[in-house]
């Protein structure tokens, strides 16, 4: 039986967290997520809100966590703007007994300009052990244009720390689908990607959402719409290149390497429990769905008066659980 369907879908203890960590230290031209801007990511306010949002989870018991959780995604915005201490605060905060299981997954995004060679070894130490880098491109123009910090070199020297560090886990995002104005080499991006020879690849198609930078430019007539051929064009010989090197597309963005699929991803897909903790984060426990209030400070403001940060919730019926 399809686990979409099965009566069974989505109850039980919780098993699969995702945690937001909000700080960038710049908003690039597309981006539509929950970020606040700061140059440094504010690790002590961080792990407040969330050790009382927690509490308030516990206290109500409708997102009982198992015992032993299988896998933690931590994204952002930038968790490694919280820099080397910040995984470690985390895993104190839910409980080391929490993050003991032999099979445990725990993933954390990274940004290339703010993944230190002291960021890497204190994750490492933390019991991180999945990386996922945000490279999105290798070429200076198209970096630069979307509003990235890191240059060109980015992407490899990111990999080269995280190697250094242990990390054999490692994932890399690229954005394809930029407008026709910009000059960027898709199947050069794409090589450079593939030399460096990690197993997960990540592919997000651009998208220009209304208040965005990018969206007032495209209104406005300043950049031109993304190119629905070329966007498609890209996607297909990025799929076919990937699959030739022995990808599996097990995903509707994720690629990898037999035995490194992003479990985390795959338990969202399969409509498994998952509770999130941090602004604008969502939880799923059948029948119930709920999604917490989107600005940081606002978030942080609420959980500091001990008040539940949810911004609203559903509750599905079989047929409508879908992610």
């Amino acid at each position: 039986m399809d686990i979409r369907t099965s009566p069974g879908a989505g109850t039980g203890v919780i098993r699969n967290l995702y945690v937001h960590a909000p700080f960038c230290a710049r908003r690039c031209l597309y981006c539509d997520f929950a970020v606040e801007v700061s140059r440094w990511g504010d690790l002590p306010g961080w792990l407040g809100a969330l050790s009382r949002e927690l509490a308030l989870v516990e206290e109500t018991g409708r997102f009982p966590m198992a015992p032993k959780l299988e896998t933690v995604f931590v994204g952002g915005g930038t968790p490694s703007l919280l820099g080397p201490d910040g995984m470690t605060g985390l895993g104190k905060l839910l409980g080391r007994g929490r993050l003991s299981g032999v099979g445990l997954e725990w993933t954390a995004e990274a940004n290339p300009e703010s993944f230190t060679r002291d960021v890497a070894e204190g994750w490492r130490r933390a019991g991180v052990n999945r990386v996922s880098l945000g490279v999105q491109s290798f070429q200076a123009g198209p970096l630069s244009w979307m509003g990235r910090v890191h240059g060109p070199e980015g992407g490899e020297d990111a990999v080269s720390r995280a190697r250094a560090a242990g990390f054999d886990n490692l994932s890399l995002d690229l954005i394809f689908g930029l407008p026709s104005g910009i000059a960027r080499d898709w199947g050069s991006d794409l090589d450079q990607a593939l030399s460096l020879e990690v197993p997960h690849i990540s592919l997000y198609g651009l998208t220009v959402e209304p208040h965005t930078p990018l969206g007032r430019a495209v209104e406005e007539g300043r950049v031109a719409p993304v190119d629905e051929d070329r966007y498609r064009e890209e996607f297909l010989k990025a799929s076919e290149r990937l699959a030739t090197e022995g990808f599996q597309h097990y995903e509707l963005s994720n690629f990898a390497r037999s035995g490194f699929e992003a479990r985390h991803n795959q338990a969202c897909w399969k409509l498994q429990p998952y509770l999130g903790l941090g602004n604008a984060a969502h939880s799923y426990r059948f029948p119930l769905r709920r999604w917490n209030l989107r600005d940081w400070t606002e978030y942080q403001k609420v959980v500091g008066e001990g008040r539940d940060p949810v911004a609203g919730q559903e509750e599905l019926s079989l047929g409508s659980a879908r992610l």
